[in-house]
């Protein structure tokens, strides 16, 4: 990796104490003499900081006064890194050997590409993948691309992906000067598919490096299926439809983004599950501050529809979403 430039690895954490030595033990072998870690302490109770501060102080700690979810700490993190290129990666993956140096090569080999995703596999089922990006339809979901298939099933090179997840990805520092960086008020969820989209509007590619793996505790902050991670991602999500949509790709795709959240308001009144409420009205509410916002992101977007309109997948059936949760919840089941 001699051509390599500076790398910031950012690890926000929040409780994660037990997974940070493993974590730090896997990066520091990949990383040289000219790269660092920031590891940013959302306000954690278990002392994480601390621990850092005290047996890993090659580590920059960056303390945060509260917590400001995964969007907002990641968002400290990269304001404070030095290296020229941003290494996102959570406290709960391990990262397999050869992954730093994967990403970097699909990123070096794709120079019109802002990011470089990297794939993540079930902690203890390293065969099945997490996720390997960002995939976004038609009908505005925003899912992990190519989860629950075996790595088997990865391309055998780095080819174009929407974007990245934010728990193993590698960033380029332009990209962040152009379009800004994660969005702190998202706190959790959806917050890298909204970079994802801005990135787009501005003409960036994303990369998939399917060499590069890490190992996923796969939602250890214990909030899988919590009425508090549904209420965010029903928040979240018509935040991205209203900021990074253009217009004409908006209105062909409305739609579908009516029949999906018409049925997503009927499943969460029958199973009482009002978060999946909660969210979306949290939304309209905001949708004054979010037409700003909107107005001032697709004023700066340089790509044209046509490149913009392959990148949005044809929806997935209801009924196949339910047996995908399923196999998901079974996989979940042996963790």
């Amino acid at each position: 990796m001699a051509d390599r430039p500076s790398l910031s690895a950012i690890i926000p954490t929040w409780n994660g104490l037990r997974y940070l030595p493993a974590c730090l033990s896997a990066l520091r072998a990949q990383l040289t003499s000219d790269d660092e870690i920031v590891l940013v302490d959302n306000c954690s109770r278990d002392g994480a900081g601390a621990w850092a501060r005290r047996y890993a102080p090659d580590v920059r700690v960056l303390e945060l006064q509260d917590n400001h979810g995964f969007a907002g700490g990641t968002a400290a993190g990269i304001a404070a890194a030095r290296g020229a290129l941003l290494l996102l990666i959570n406290d709960d993956a391990l990262a397999e050997p050869g992954c730093v140096a994967a990403l970097w090569e699909a990123l070096r080999d794709a120079p019109a590409a802002g990011a470089a995703a990297g794939v993540l596999t079930f902690s203890r089922q390293p065969d099945t993948v997490a996720s390997a990006g960002i995939r976004f339809q038609r009908d505005g979901v925003a899912s992990d691309h190519l989860q629950g298939l075996l790595v088997t099933a990865l391309p055998p090179h780095p080819e174009p992906v929407f974007g990245a997840s934010g728990g193993l990805a590698l960033l380029r520092r332009d990209l962040i000067a152009d379009v800004g960086s994660f969005e702190p008020a998202f706190f959790n969820y959806l917050e890298d598919a909204d970079l994802a989209w801005r990135a787009r509007l501005r003409g960036w590619g994303c990369v998939l490096a399917p060499r590069a793996r890490a190992r996923h505790v796969y939602s250890a902050s214990g909030v899988e299926g919590s009425p508090f991670k549904q209420r965010l991602l029903a928040r979240n999500r018509l935040r991205v439809i209203v900021r990074c949509l253009p217009g004409p790709l908006l209105r062909a795709c409305w739609p579908a983004i009516l029949r999906y959240d018409l049925l997503a308001l009927a499943y969460g009144l029958l199973r009482g599950q009002l978060a999946i409420l909660r969210g979306r009205f949290e939304a309209l509410r905001e949708f004054p501050a979010l037409a700003a916002q909107r107005r001032a992101i697709q004023a700066g977007r340089t790509a044209s529809l046509s490149d913009l309109e392959p990148w949005i997948a044809p929806p997935v059936p209801p009924l196949a979403v339910l047996r995908a949760r399923r196999r998901l919840k079974d996989v979940l089941a042996r963790e």
